[in-house]
């Protein structure tokens, strides 16, 4: 049987030099996965400038740490790890989010289907999300953290990341459903 390697020989190249502060390797690694990144600093920051700035401290420390990476599992997640740490640290220090635990009743309307929305549709919906809701939307639905890992991250209980994230959802449905009925009456 074959071993195949997950990992690119080369990527690894790359970060034994980025260890040793090689401009050209911190360089390459920068080119290689901010596009990515900004990508995800801008799913927490409404503004692209913010967002930029965001992504540029998170490799700042991505550069200050690199020597931390272990080659156990992605550096593009382990980027990107850091990325979102970075995010949320402004965001705590820039804004006071307000967090309820109050239950609500979920009404289950049906969403008109995705497919016709485009990115930047669906992205200024959730821009458009109180901050507190936004952040544990984003944390959830796109990166992927299960309830009791968001509520250690933003020093919440986990009923609390349930109740943003359904009025998150709540929220975001009843804005697409008024985007929607918008566009149909303009035609």
């Amino acid at each position: 049987m074959k071993v195949i390697s997950l990992h690119n020989a080369k990527i690894f190249d790359t970060i034994k030099k980025a260890c040793k502060n090689d401009r050209e390797s911190q360089k390459e690694i920068f080119k290689m996965y901010s596009p990515k990144m900004l990508s995800v600093c801008r799913q927490y920051v409404k503004d692209d400038y913010h967002a930029e700035e965001m992504m540029l401290s998170g490799f700042m420390k991505v550069f200050s740490n690199i020597k931390k990476f272990k080659n156990e599992g992605s550096f593009e997640g382990w980027i990107r790890r850091i990325m979102v740490n970075t995010c949320l640290s402004h965001l705590k220090r820039k804004t006071i989010f307000e967090y309820t635990d109050e239950e609500y009743v979920f009404n289950n309307e049906t969403v008109e289907n995705l497919e016709n929305t485009s990115v930047e549709d669906i992205q200024n919906l959730i821009d458009k999300l109180p901050d507190g809701y936004k952040v544990v939307f984003t944390l959830f639905a796109i990166e992927g953290y299960k309830h009791s890992e968001i509520a250690k991250m933003l020093d919440i209980t986990e009923s609390t990341s349930k109740s943003q994230l359904f009025k998150a959802r709540k929220s975001l449905q009843s804005s697409y459903l008024k985007m929607n009925k918008l566009k149909n009456e303009e035609r």
